[in-house]
């Protein structure tokens, strides 16, 4: 975080001082008064002048990074950041070498710090917006995982006429196999269970067609 302070005549002239020093916008900046000019006598015996403490504001961006740097140094593991960002949602990518252990057992790590990341870059924030971790693209390459399972199993219950009960799954995860037979012919799906161990039930819609 940033932190400057200014003396100048006035408070005004303070803060435009640590704009140009700080190189941002007046906005972005927090600013903080700790001293108020004083006239002197004659305007010069006991004059004092104006003195302010300008911060920075993070972005929730910057949070974000500030949290995964800090976290990434403490597990000894060096790698890339990268952040994309709309007004609704950011996603932050992260690549190098031995970023595998931030994965974990089907992704169990990576919701982990996702989570994580999200209440800190929120925290204080009137507008909040939904953060993604992602590592190595292992999250599109799940959902592709799990979009195939979806089908694949789905053309089971078709051919057995059985229901099949999917191994407990993360609400997102859960989401994308609902998503994945939504328009199915023959095969619906739904949930059963509480969370953690909350899962995916795939069943018949209805009969096979000359049964």
């Amino acid at each position: 975080m940033k932190v400057l302070e200014v003396s100048a005549k006035t408070v005004d002239e303070a803060v435009s001082i640590a704009v140009a020093k700080l190189a941002v916008n007046k906005e972005k900046l927090e600013i903080e008064v700790l001293d108020q000019p004083v006239k002197g006598l004659f305007g010069m015996i006991g004059a004092k002048d104006a003195k302010i403490r300008a911060t920075v504001k993070l972005t929730l961006a910057d949070k974000a990074n500030d949290f995964l740097v800090r976290l990434l140094n403490e597990m000894g593991i060096f790698a890339r950041i990268q952040f994309s960002e709309d007004d609704t949602s950011i996603l932050i990518k992260i690549e190098g070498d031995l970023v595998g252990a931030l994965i974990g057992y089907r992704g169990e790590t990576l919701d982990a710090i996702q989570y994580l990341t999200g209440i800190v870059a929120n925290r204080n924030e009137l507008i909040h917006k939904r953060v993604t971790v992602d590592v190595q693209d292992y999250r599109v390459k799940r959902e592709q995982t799990l979009i195939n399972l979806a089908e694949r199993l789905a053309k089971s219950v078709y051919r057995t006429r059985k229901d099949i009960s999917l191994e407990p799954m993360n609400p997102h995860e859960r989401k994308i196999i609902h998503e994945a037979l939504q328009e199915n012919e023959y095969v619906k799906t739904y949930s059963r269970g509480d969370d953690p161990y909350r899962r995916v039930v795939l069943t018949l819609k209805q009969k096979h067609p000359n049964s």
